[in-house]
């Protein structure tokens, strides 16, 4: 599989951003790249790309040609599939036709009825050029180079990517189906499908799956970019789980622990994550991705009648309710040896209903 050079990378940042990319941004950008090309993944199959019907050898080369706008387009998985263990998580699919609607046909690998879903990009690692002086005014306290977002369509995407500009080094390809959200993680650098790091570290019976509606929550709080890639990516994984420890984590994404844990930490000083310290396992707050019900209350209405919470399906009340000790639905600590999910006040206000 051919690995798209720095130099032709640092040649589209250049026409994208104009003197904003400097020598400064060009030595930047480097060592982003060694990095990020120094890691070790495990690719599943490499990927052909095309735009508006026309086929391109990389999304770089697309994002350099002004008439791909990537309304419609095409993402083809070329070797044949084999059952292998690293395509434990990820379903094996010949193609996705992407539509200008932001929605997606999921063609499965051997034949079959295609599957519509919703298709969203969410940016991982990437490389944002600022010159030298823009890089001194923000380490003096100035103003920083924000993105409006990280998850949009694929069009959105492409858009903000030319509009920053964003030259991206990977990407998860998020596609919501009824019943759950799929992740596909996309080396850009590289053209190539990449394994899931749960694949042969954590066993798939204790992945657990969550509605496609929660999944659009977390991905929308993971898309303001307020989190580190190691952060974002352990948050995922414990959203999909009842818990886990340190450990696990650290075993799943290799590494230091130290480096877990102190994501973990911050994961849990933003009320996200919770821990149990007698056990050192971390959960997911699922309830912290619901929508806030006190904001879509009227005084004159019943706060039950309208509470969006109480029409949330049982499955994410048990997994909230097995998030920590609490009632899911209005967060107040359940005593101990609990016997229902919920409080007696927010029990009683679901039999009233």
């Amino acid at each position: 599989m051919a690995t798209v050079a720095a130099p032709e990378i640092e040649a589209l940042g250049r026409s994208l951003a104009g003197p904003r990319f400097d020598e400064y941004s060009g030595l930047a950008l480097g060592r982003a790249y060694d990095e990020f090309v120094a890691r070790r993944r495990t690719p599943l199959a490499a990927l052909e790309l095309s735009v508006n019907d026309r086929p391109y050898p990389t999304v770089y080369a697309a994002l350099a040609d002004p008439t791909a706008d990537f309304t419609v387009g095409e993402l083809r998985f070329v070797p044949p599939f084999a059952s292998d263990p690293a395509w434990e998580y990820v379903p094996r699919t010949d193609r996705i036709v992407f539509s200008a609607d932001g929605a997606a046909e999921i063609h499965p690998a051997g034949g079959g009825a295609p599957r519509r879903a919703m298709a969203r990009v969410l940016l991982r690692e990437h490389f944002l050029p600022r010159s030298r002086l823009e890089e001194e005014r923000a380490a003096a306290g100035g103003l920083r180079v924000q993105l409006p977002t990280r998850v949009g369509t694929l069009a959105q995407g492409m858009t903000i990517c030319r509009a920053q500009p964003v030259l991206p080094f990977s990407v998860a390809l998020l596609l919501y189906l009824p019943e759950e959200r799929t992740r596909l993680e996309i080396d850009l650098v590289r053209s190539t499908l990449l394994a899931d790091p749960r694949a042969g570290r954590l066993p798939v019976a204790r992945r657990v799956p969550r509605p496609a509606r929660l999944a659009w929550a977390v991905d929308r709080v993971l898309g303001q970019g307020d989190l580190s890639l190691t952060a974002t990516r352990a948050l995922e994984v414990l959203v999909e789980s009842n818990g886990l420890s340190s450990i696990e984590l650290a075993h799943i994404f290799g590494g230091v622990r130290e480096l877990i844990d102190s994501a973990l930490q911050g994961l849990v000083a933003q009320r996200l994550v919770t821990v149990d310290h007698r056990t050192g396992t971390y959960r997911a707050r699922l309830e912290a991705f619901l929508p806030d019900a006190a904001s879509s209350v009227r005084p004159d209405e019943s706060p039950y009648a309208t509470d969006p919470t109480l029409r949330t399906s049982v499955q994410e009340l048990l997994a909230a309710a097995d998030a920590r000790a609490s009632c899911p639905l209005c967060g107040r600590p359940l005593p101990p040896g609990p016997s229902s999910i919920l409080c007696a006040d927010c029990a009683a206000l679901v039999a009233g209903a």
